[in-house]
């Protein structure tokens, strides 16, 4: 059945944490909000004041959404269930994409909405997808799917990798993450949480933000993932979502929830400023990340925290230069080329063994190469020195002639160094990272 092997998928590489703890909704509303720990962190009362995320809708490509649990309603629009093929994109037994919906979107209830799960996105709208994935497949309609039905930002708090292809994806997701991109659509996605230098998919694949976790004093959380595409960090430690069935709540660990709260500052900064690129509105939240005191020093960007955590208000309030049409991202239409469109992944992966060997061929031909010609040059020098020495008669020629085994060594000729002069990448930085503290004081 193809659900249950969706499951099977999703059971193995979601990116919901060590830790999900399902509990009733008669938790008091003030201990639920001020579980939220990670909203005070994120200076979320002060960026409210500026933009809740009206007029932005967030994709969430996940398990479904729970459209009637009381923090949500009102919030989550008609998406679309790829396991079904209906417009009923509800959860069946898995409430990782509530809460991930919840912790971009949710607005709380009761009087002045102060009960329940507030979300960093609160007028944001959700389109719920369910997802459909197998190794075969991608998620590719899901991407162009949620691009042609009005998504300003895609969040897939999934990993997707298949470790039977070493990209990790089929030529079409790549296609669609570079649609997406080129629409205009941001793609925000999780590293994973195994702790390993090993980013998932599609966090791993150029034009999409790839979001690490960290913990409540701004350190990297232990099972994040990490590796040189991380971009930025945010949140991932005890992180209060909504639930299902009916009005539960959850409780979890993962940079699930690390790639919601990036996903919902996209949501504010795209309501603030509407005339800002996908990439510009990455810019921002990049030029603004800030790192927690132990990690001062380091060279940015770092395998695990890429360029610092998110600061919604300073990206909603700094005077940042909006800088290229993708900013940080990689261009999808270079970085993402797939000449070999509509081939499986085996292919791909044969092709790239292949051309491996044939670089390590090249490599030692022209080593070889390198060798003959010092060799004749070396040749030519002794046979020319013995010429020299018969000519003048032996060792009692003139006083200036070079004695054996002291003859200057020509330099060797090494092929393919030619020096390359360095191109200028803002995003290739700098020893000293930006100054900041975490958390931010208000």
């Amino acid at each position: 059945m193809a659900f249950a092997r969706t499951m099977r998928v999703l059971s193995a590489t979601a990116l919901t944490g060590s830790l999900i703890l399902t509990v009733a909704p008669s938790a008091s509303a003030d201990q639920t909000r001020r579980d939220q720990w990670a909203l005070d962190a994120l200076q979320a009362e002060s960026a409210w004041g500026i933009s809740k995320g009206q007029g932005v809708t967030v994709a969430v490509i996940d398990t479904g959404v729970n459209a009637d649990h009381v923090d949500l309603r009102n919030n989550v629009l008609t998406g679309k269930d790829f396991v079904d093929g209906d417009d009923d994109a509800s959860p069946v037994d898995d409430d990782h994409g509530t809460g991930m919906a919840s912790v971009i979107a949710g607005h709380g209830h009761g009087a002045g909405a102060a009960d329940g799960v507030m979300g960093l996105a609160p007028e944001a709208k959700i389109l719920p997808i369910r997802i459909h994935y197998t190794a075969n497949t991608g998620i590719a309609d899901e991407i162009r799917y949620a691009v042609d039905n009005g998504a300003d930002i895609i969040n897939v708090s999934q990993d997707l990798r298949d470790s039977r292809f070493q990209s990790g994806a089929v030529p079409e997701d790549i296609e669609a993450i570079s649609y997406a991109l080129q629409n205009d659509v941001l793609i925000v996605a999780g590293v994973g949480n195994l702790g390993e230098r090993r980013v998932g998919f599609p966090a791993m694949s150029p034009g999409v933000v790839a979001v690490g976790g960290v913990t409540e004093d701004g350190s990297i959380w232990e099972k994040s993932n990490y590796g040189p595409e991380v971009l930025l960090t945010a949140p991932a430690t005890d992180i209060v979502g909504a639930g299902w069935p009916g009005n539960k709540l959850r409780i979890a660990d993962g940079t699930s929830d690390s790639t919601a709260f990036v996903s919902a500052a996209a949501a504010l900064l795209r309501s603030k400023f509407p005339d800002l690129t996908a990439g510009q509105i990455a810019n921002r939240l990049v030029k603004t990340a800030v790192l927690p005191g132990s990690a001062q020093g380091i060279s940015l960007p770092d395998e695990k925290y890429g360029y610092g955590s998110i600061r919604p208000l300073a990206a909603l309030t700094e005077d940042i230069p909006a800088g290229s049409k993708y900013g940080p991202l990689k261009d999808p239409i270079s970085a993402t080329a797939s000449p070999g469109a509509g081939k499986s992944g085996e292919d791909y992966a044969a092709e790239n063994e292949k051309a491996d060997q044939k670089q390590m061929i090249f490599l030692i031909v022209i080593a070889l190469l390198g060798l003959a010609v010092l060799g004749l040059i070396v040749f030519l020098i002794v046979r020319l020195a013995r010429r020299n020495k018969d000519k003048d008669g032996g060792p009692g020629g003139s006083a200036g002639y070079p004695q054996y085994g002291q003859q200057p060594v020509p330099p060797q000729q090494i092929p393919y160094q030619q020096p390359i002069s360095p191109q200028q990448n803002p995003y290739q930085q700098q020893s000293t990272p930006p100054h900041g503290q975490w958390p931010p004081q208000q």
